[in-house]
C-alpha cells in the first residue's frame, strides 16, 4: 500500500466516515448496545411510575393513603436521587474512568427496582425510589460521556439520539406493559420487569463494554490505552492523538509542544472558559427535564381531569413518548447537519405552540397528534440536550460536563412532578397545567438560543491551524537547508 493511500485510510478512520476494521465497527455497536438499553430502562422508570399512579391513589392497600400532593412528591423523590447519583458520577467518572461507574450504576439500578417492588409503605416506597434514582443518575451521565468518545465524530448527534432515545422508548414501553400487563402482574410485576438489567445487562456490559482510551491517555495512561486500542481495533488516529501545536525553536526546527492540559471535571466546566455555557446548558437541561418529567408523571391525570377515559390517559403517554422517539431520531439527522443547538431551540418552540394549543382542541384524534409534538419538543429536545453537552466539552471535563446536565436538570425533575401534583390537588384545571408547560418551553428555548460557541472547538480549530501552518513551514525549512548545504 502506497504512503498516500495509507494516509488517505487514516484519515477516513479519524474521521469516522468509515469503520477502521470490522472489529471497531463491533465494538462500537456493543458499546452503543450496552449505553441504549441502560438508559431504556431508565425510561422505563420514569413512566412507569406515571402509569401506576392512578392505581396507587384509589388503592390505599398497596402502600398506604396517598394523596395528589403526596403523590407528586414521591415521583420528586426519585428525581432527586437522579440529581445526587448523576452529580457524583461526573466527580468521579473524570477520575475512576467510565467504564467502572457504568457497571456499578447497572447493578445499583436494578436492585433499586428489585426492592421497590416488594416495599409495602409509602416511606420505604419513597425511600427507594430516591436510592433507585442515584442509579439511574450514575447511567444518564455516564451514557453520554462513553457515546461521546466512541462514536464517529460524523454521527454523535445520531449516535447520542439513539442512546437517549431510550428515555421516551422506555416511555413507549412503560405505556404498553402497563395497558397489557397491570391487571395481570400488577404495579409490583411491572417494577420487576424494570429490575431485569441484573439478569442480562450486567453480564454483557462487563464483557463488551471497554474503557475510553481518550480517558485513559488525559490520564497519562498511554501504554493501556494503546493496548485496548489493539485489542478492540480501535483507530489509533482518532482514539490516541493528543492535541498539539508547532513552536519552532530558534533554528527554525519544528517542535511539537503539548497544548497545556485543562483542568479537569467540574473545575473545568466552571472555570470562565466555560462558565456561560454551562449555566445555561443547566437550565436548558432544568426546563426540558421539568416538562418531561412532570408530564410523564401527571399526563394521565390531566387528561382525566379533561373528561378522557382511563385508556385513552395511558394512550396519551404513548403518544408523548413516541412522539419523542420518532421526532429525537429525525431531529438528531438534523443536528449533524445543522447543529444541535438550533434544533433544541426549534423543538422547544414547537412544544409551546402543541402545549398551548391543547386545551382548545375537543377531537381526540387531534389531540393524541399535538401531545405528540409536545412529546418531541420536550422528550425529543432532551435527547439532542445531551448529545449537545457531550459536544461542548473536552475530554477533562466531558464526563463533568454531561453529569451537570444530567443533574442539574434533575432539579427540574422534582420540582416538574411537584408543580403538577399541586396543580391538581389546588383543583386549577387542565388548561391552566398545559399553559404552564407551554411557557416553559418558552423560556428552553430562549436559554439554548442564548449558548455560546463551544471553547472545544475553538481550541480544536486552533490547533488545527497550527497545524496547517507548521505544514507549510516545513518544506520551506527543507528548502533552506538544501541551499545551506551546497554554499558550504
Amino acid at each position: 500500500m502506497s504512503s498516500t493511500t495509507s494516509s488517505s485510510a487514516a484519515t477516513r478512520g479519524a474521521s469516522g466516515s468509515e469503520w477502521a476494521s470490522p472489529t471497531h465497527r463491533r465494538t462500537v455497536y456493543l458499546v452503543l448496545a450496552v449505553v441504549g438499553i441502560s438508559i431504556l430502562f431508565d425510561g422505563y422508570d420514569l413512566v412507569v411510575y406515571g402509569a401506576v399512579l392512578s392505581t396507587l391513589l384509589n388503592d390505599p392497600s398497596q402502600i398506604g393513603q396517598l394523596s395528589p400532593a403526596m403523590g407528586g412528591t414521591l415521583g420528586s423523590y426519585a428525581m432527586i436521587g437522579v440529581m445526587i447519583g448523576a452529580l457524583s458520577a461526573g466527580a468521579v467518572g473524570d477520575r475512576l474512568g467510565r467504564r467502572k461507574v457504568m457497571l456499578i450504576a447497572i447493578a445499583w439500578f436494578s436492585i433499586g427496582m428489585a426492592l421497590t417492588a416488594m416495599s409495602t409503605s409509602i416511606f420505604a416506597f419513597g425511600l427507594l425510589r430516591f436510592l433507585t434514582g442515584l442509579g439511574v443518575g450514575m447511567i444518564v451521565a455516564t451514557g453520554g460521556a462513553i457515546i461521546a468518545e466512541f462514536a464517529p465524530p460524523n454521527r454523535r448527534n445520531f449516535f447520542n439520539a439513539i442512546v437517549y432515545s431510550g428515555v421516551p422508548a422506555g416511555g413507549v414501553m412503560a405505556s404498553l406493559f402497563a395497558i397489557w400487563f397491570e391487571d395481570l402482574i400488577g404495579w409490583r410485576g411491572l417494577f420487576l420487569i424494570g429490575a431485569s438489567p441484573l439478569i442480562f445487562l450486567l453480564p454483557l456490559a462487563f464483557f463488551a463494554l471497554p474503557e475510553s482510551p481518550r480517558w485513559l491517555m488525559s490520564r497519562s495512561r498511554t501504554a493501556d490505552a494503546k493496548a485496548l486500542v489493539a485489542k478492540h481495533g480501535l483507530p489509533e488516529e482518532q482514539f490516541l492523538t493528543e492535541p498539539t501545536i508547532a513552536a519552532p525553536t530558534a533554528d527554525r526546527t519544528p517542535l511539537q509542544t503539548p497544548v497545556v492540559k485543562e483542568k479537569t471535571g467540574f473545575a473545568a466546566i466552571f472555570s470562565l472558559k466555560y462558565l456561560p455555557g454551562t449555566v445555561l446548558i443547566g437550565a436548558m437541561s432544568f426546563i426540558g427535564l421539568l416538562s418531561t418529567y412532570g408530564l410523564n408523571t401527571w399526563l394521565p391525570e390531566i387528561m382525566q381531569s379533561a373528561g378522557a377515559s382511563a385508556d385513552d390517559s395511558l394512550y396519551s403517554l404513548l403518544a408523548l413518548n413516541g412522539g419523542a422517539v420518532i421526532g429525537g431520531l429525525l431531529a438528531s439527522r438534523v443536528a449533524d447537519k445543522i447543529g444541535a443547538k438550533v434544533v433544541i431551540t426549534s423543538t422547544f418552540a414547537l412544544a409551546a405552540i402543541c402545549l398551548f394549543a391543547l386545551p382548545f382542541i375537543g377531537a381526540m384524534t387531534l389531540m393524541y397528534i399535538a401531545i405528540a409534538g409536545a412529546g418531541i419538543g420536550v422528550l425529543g429536545t432532551q435527547v439532542l440536550t445531551y448529545g449537545l453537552t457531550s459536544n461542548y466539552y473536552g475530554t477533562s471535563s466531558r464526563a463533568a460536563g454531561v453529569a451537570w446536565c444530567a443533574g442539574f436538570g434533575r432539579l427540574g425533575g422534582i420540582f416538574g412532578p411537584a408543580i403538577g401534583g399541586l396543580i391538581i390537588a389546588a383543583g386549577f384545571g387542565p388548561a391552566n397545567a398545559f399553559y404552564l408547560f407551554a411557557g416553559v418551553a418558552v423560556v428552553g428555548a430562549i436559554c439554548t438560543a442564548l449558548i455560546p460557541r463551544s471553547p472545544a472547538a475553538i481550541d480544536a480549530e486552533a490547533v488545527e491551524a497550527a497545524r496547517a501552518a507548521q505544514e507549510q513551514d516545513e518544506p520551506a525549512l527543507s528548502t533552506s537547508d538544501r541551499t545551506a548545504n551546497t554554499a558550504s
